[in-house]
C-alpha cells in the first residue's frame, strides 16, 4: 500500500519437551530454542518495527538462582540488538518473544513486551505478551480499583497483567489451601502448587472481562505456557506439536520456513480456544470463552499477512482477478492499448490475479514495472516544504514504460486509506509518462471505519472516503444527516454504557451466548454508516479524485474498489469487514466508532475557523 499502516503485533512462543541437553547433542548447540525463536520473530518482522522483546524460564533453577529472563529493546533493529544479549544462563525450557508496532500512540521501551510481574513464589511470576487491542479497558480498570487495587500505568497491556496476576494469585492461593488440606508441608506444598496450577481457571476469570481482538500469551515461573484467542477470532494465531517441540506463531508459513513443516501439520487456534502447556510438558487445548460469530479479520488476508501463506497467495490474486470486469469497462475494452502495473510490495500479487483474469479474456496482456519504491522520508529535514518535495519522490516511474497519449495505464495497490501517497507523489510520478488515463484499483474495498482491535487505522477524518463523504454531504445541503447522526451517536454513548457480566463463566459449547450484558440495544448500532447510505460507490469515487487529484495534472484518473461481495467470495474464511461496512463484531468496537464521530464534530465546533463546515449548519 502506498500508505504503510502500523500493523498489529506478533507473537512467538516455543516450549522444548525434551532435557536441554538433548538439543544440544542433537543439534550441536545450547541455543537450539533461541535461534528457532530469532528465526521464528525475523520471519514476522512485518508485523511490528518499532520494538521487540524476549522472555525464557528454566524448570530446573535452584533458590538463588534467576529462572526468568527477559530481554527488550526499541527500534527496527531490535531483534538483532536482544538476541545478542543471550546468554547460556538464560536457557530455557519456555521461550517467548514479541514484536511491537504501537496502535495507541504510547512509545517507549516501557510499553515494549513482555511484561512481568514479580513474586518470590514461582507460580506467582507473570509474563505476558501479545497481539491485542482491548476497547472497554475503561471498564476494566474501574472493575479493578474497585477491588482495591491501583495499577501503576493506565494501558491495556499492564492492566491485563495486573487482573491476570490477581487471578494467578487467588490460583495459587486456592492449591495452598489445597495442599494444606492434604497434610502437605513446607517445600511439598511448593511443589504441589507448581504441579497443579489451572491456568484455564486464570485465563476464564481474566478474558471474560474483555471486550477486542486478542492473542494473548503467556508464560510462569512454574513452567506454564498458555495462548488464548478472543471469541470472535479477530486476530490469528497457529500452532504445531510434535515430540520435541510446541511452537506458536502469528501466522502460518513461520512455523512452517521455521521447523520446514507442510501446511497440513500447522493447526489454527479456535475463537475462544486456548493453548495450554503444563510444566511437565503435557498440552492440551480448552474452550476458555464461548466462540462468538466468527469475525477473523479480512485485512489479515489482504495486506497484514506474510503472501507467502498458501491460502493468503490464492486469496490475493483472487481478489485482483476478480476487479477484471470492472476494470475492462472503464478502459472501454481497449485491453490492446492498456498497460497493467502495481504499487509495490504488497500489491503485487493481487497484481498476477488481475493479469490472469484479462488472460483468460483476451490473451496476452502488457504489464511493466512503472513504479519503484525509491527512498525513505529522512526525518532531519524540517521545514514543511522540503519534508513535502521530498516526500513526493518517495516513488519513481520507468520512463518509456508506455507510449505518452496512447496507453491506458491500470496501477494496482492493496487498499487507499487517506489518499496522502497518492495526491503527494504517485500521481504526479505516473502523470509524468502520459498515459491516456489512470485506472487507480484497490484489491480491498473503500476503508470508510477504523479499526479498535490492533491495527492503527488512522481517525475518521483521515479516510479520504469519508472526507469525500462528508464533502458530498456539504455540497448538498444535508445538514440533518449529520445532525441526526451526530445526536444519535451521543445519546448511545451517554445513555448506553456498556456492561460487563462479572459472574462466574459458565462454558456451553452448544451455544455462543454472548458475554456482554448492553443496556439497550441501540448501543449495538454504528449511526456513522447512516452517513454513506445517501451516495453510490461511484459518487464516492469520483469526489476522492477531486480531491486527490494534483494541481496541473493532465491525465485523467478513475478508481476502482472491491466489491464486498468479491473481498467475500475471495476471502470466504475471514468475514470480518468492519473497516469497509461498519459492522463491528463487539460493542466495544461499536461504541468507538460512535464515539469517534462524536470527537469529530465537537472538534469542528471548537474550531471557530471552521464556522463554514458542514457541522456548523447542523441543528444541534
Amino acid at each position: 500500500m502506498g500508505e504503510q499502516l502500523k500493523h498489529e503485533c506478533g507473537v512467538a512462543m516455543i516450549r522444548l519437551l525434551k532435557p536441554l541437553d538433548y538439543y544440544a547433542q542433537k543439534y550441536g548447540t545450547w541455543a537450539y530454542g533461541f535461534n528457532k525463536l530469532y528465526l521464528m520473530m525475523e520471519k514476522q518482522h512485518n508485523r511490528g518495527q518499532e520494538g521487540a522483546g524476549i522472555a525464557s524460564v528454566s524448570l530446573n533453577n535452584e533458590p538463588g538462582t534467576e529462572y526468568m529472563f527477559r530481554e527488550k529493546a526499541e527500534g527496527k533493529d531490535a531483534i538483532t540488538e536482544i538476541f545478542s544479549r543471550v546468554t547460556q544462563e538464560m536457557s530455557g525450557e519456555l521461550l517467548m518473544g514479541h514484536l511491537r508496532y504501537s496502535t495507541t500512540g504510547k512509545s517507549g521501551l516501557t510499553f515494549v513486551h513482555p511484561f512481568l510481574r514479580r513474586n518470590n513464589w514461582r507460580a506467582k511470576n507473570l509474563c505476558l505478551c501479545g497481539n491485542f487491542n482491548m476497547t472497554n479497558i475503561d471498564e476494566v480498570f474501574q472493575f479493578l480499583t474497585s477491588q482495591g487495587q491501583s495499577p501503576r500505568i493506565y494501558g491495556d497491556s499492564y492492566i491485563t497483567l495486573e487482573l491476570m496476576g490477581h487471578r494467578l494469585d487467588r490460583e495459587v492461593e486456592r492449591l495452598f489451601e489445597e495442599a494444606k488440606a492434604k497434610g502437605l508441608e513446607g517445600l511439598d506444598i511448593t511443589r504441589y502448587i507448581d504441579d497443579h496450577v489451572e491456568m484455564a481457571n486464570v485465563l476464564r476469570k481474566t478474558m471474560e472481562h474483555y471486550d477486542g481482538g486478542y492473542v494473548m500469551c503467556g508464560l510462569t515461573g512454574s513452567g506454564e505456557m498458555f495462548s488464548v484467542r478472543d471469541p470472535w477470532g479477530i486476530r490469528p494465531a497457529f500452532y504445531y506439536r510434535d515430540d520435541e517441540i510446541i511452537a506458536l506463531a502469528s501466522e502460518r508459513p513461520v512455523l512452517q520456513t521455521t521447523f520446514d513443516l507442510p501446511c497440513e501439520d500447522i493447526h489454527e487456534l479456535k475463537p475462544g480456544e486456548a493453548l495450554i502447556v503444563r510444566r511437565n510438558g503435557e498440552s492440551h487445548l480448552e474452550q476458555i470463552m464461548p466462540a462468538q460469530k466468527l469475525s477473523a479479520c479480512s485485512f489479515e488476508r489482504i495486506y497484514f499477512s506474510r503472501g507467502s501463506d498458501r491460502d493468503i497467495y490464492q486469496e490475493r490474486k483472487r481478489l485482483g482477478e476478480q476487479l477484471t470486469p470492472a476494470i475492462l469497462k472503464v478502459i472501454d475494452g481497449d485491453v490492446e492499448n492498456t498497460v497493467f502495473s502495481y504499487i509495490p510490495n504488497t500489491a503485487e500479487v493481487a497484481f498476477y490475479g488481475m493479469t490472469d483474469g484479462f488472460r483468460k479474456l483476451h490473451g496476452e496482456v502488457r504489464t511493466e514495472k512503472v513504479v519503484w519504491k525509491d527512498i525513505k522520508l529522512r526525518t532531519f529535514i524540517s521545514a514543511n516544504t522540503e519534508r513535502n518535495d521530498l516526500a513526493a519522490h518517495v516513488y519513481d516511474i520507468s520512463y518509456g514504460s508506455l507510449r505518452p497519449y496512447e496507453d491506458n495505464l491500470v496501477i494496482i495497490d492493496d487498499s487507499i486509506v487517506r489518499g496522502t501517497t497518492l495526491r503527494e507523489s504517485i500521481f504526479k510520478i505516473l502523470d509524468r509518462l502520459h498515459p491516456k488515463k489512470i485506472v487507480m484499483v484497490s484489491s480491498s474495498p473503500q476503508i470508510r471505519y477504523p479499526d479498535y482491535y490492533g491495527i492503527d487505522m488512522p481517525r475518521l477524518e483521515e479516510f479520504c472516503a469519508f472526507r469525500a463523504t462528508m464533502a458530498l454531504i456539504e455540497e448538498r445541503g444535508m445538514w440533518q444527516l449529520v445532525s441526526d447522526t451526530y445526536l444519535a451517536c451521543k445519546k448511545a454513548i451517554d445513555h448506553s454504557p456498556l456492561t460487563i457480566d462479572h459472574s462466574p463463566l459458565t462454558i456451553d459449547h452448544s451455544s455462543a451466548q454472548p458475554m456482554f450484558n448492553v443496556q439497550c440495544s441501540m448501543f449495538n448500532e454504528n449511526y456513522v454508516r447512516a452517513l454513506y447510505e445517501p451516495f453510490t460507490v461511484e459518487e464516492i469515487n469520483e469526489k476522492i479524485v477531486e480531491m486527490l487529484r494534483p494541481k496541473d495534472m493532465q491525465a485523467p484518473i478513475e478508481l476502482v474498489f472491491q466489491s464486498i461481495e468479491g473481498l467475500h467470495e475471495a476471502c470466504p474464511n475471514h468475514p470480518g469487514d468492519w473497516y469497509f461496512t461498519g459492522h463491528y463484531p463487539t460493542p466495544g468496537g461499536t461504541r468507538l466508532v460512535n464515539q469517534a464521530f462524536v470527537n469529530y464534530i465537537d472538534s469542528k465546533l471548537n474550531n471557530v475557523d471552521s464556522c463554514h463546515d458542514s457541522v456548523n449548519h447542523a441543528s444541534m
